[in-house]
């Protein structure tokens, strides 16, 4: 999937440049309505589209958007809202697990604090790092597998791991991109460069990224 080719500093600017000037503010395709709602969304949205998981949520939400409603709403409940998502069991214990947890340690709040929402259950780095992008605009850049492809495709982040990919665009991305990076690289990700057949022919930044394979 790698490249042996890194793209240059130039380069990088310039593609993101070329995504600022197509997309100035960048968001989630999460439907959310406070900061709680997002972490909840986000969770769910693990091996599941945006899409699915705006259908399931929709009416969830609508009675059950703060911790205290969520956990008192209860697991069984919780899945007969939840039951189009995958791995919506083990999802519904989760997410009244960490809001019982918010409400315990938290005083119900969500934190800019990376430790802090890790220790949710089931919030890993990946979610922390999305929900502290997009709720405050933290520098930080969730590698899922959209980011982990094209970090490695372009030549932009060359990397084994998720967290290699990650480490390498912290450091290679612009710092006047840093904040919004994350929603251009998933969604360019998602809609352009497609895992098996990306649009190359039609990519406003084909010119500048290493893929060997180009799709004409």
């Amino acid at each position: 999937m790698a490249n042996s080719k890194p793209m240059t500093k130039a380069e990088i600017a310039e593609m993101f440049l070329i995504w600022a000037r197509n997309d100035p503010t960048p968001t989630t395709e999460l439907e959310y309505s406070n900061p709680f709602t997002l972490l909840v969304a986000v969770v769910l949205s693990a091996q599941a589209t945006d899409v699915g998981v705006n259908k399931a949520t929709k009416d969830l939400f609508k009675i059950a958007d703060t911790p205290e409603k969520m956990f008192a709403l209860g697991e069984d409940k919780l899945k007969t809202y939840i039951k189009t998502i995958g791995l919506y069991h083990n999802k519904a214990k989760n997410v009244i697990a960490l809001s019982k947890r918010l409400i315990d340690v938290f005083d119900s709040k969500v934190l800019d604090d990376q430790k802090a929402l890790e220790s949710l259950p089931g919030v890993g780095r990946k979610t922390a790092n999305v929900v502290r992008n997009t709720l405050f605009a933290a520098p930080t850049i969730a590698v899922d597998t959209h980011v982990f492809r094209m970090g490695n495709r372009t030549g932009l982040a060359i990397g084994k791991t998720p967290l290699d990919v990650e480490k390498g665009l912290l450091k290679r991305v612009p710092k006047d991109y840093i904040a919004n990076a994350h929603h251009w690289l998933i969604l360019h990700g998602r809609y352009v460069c497609l895992a098996r057949k990306p649009k190359c022919s039609t990519c406003a930044v084909a010119h500048l990224c290493h893929f060997s394979e180009k799709v004409a």
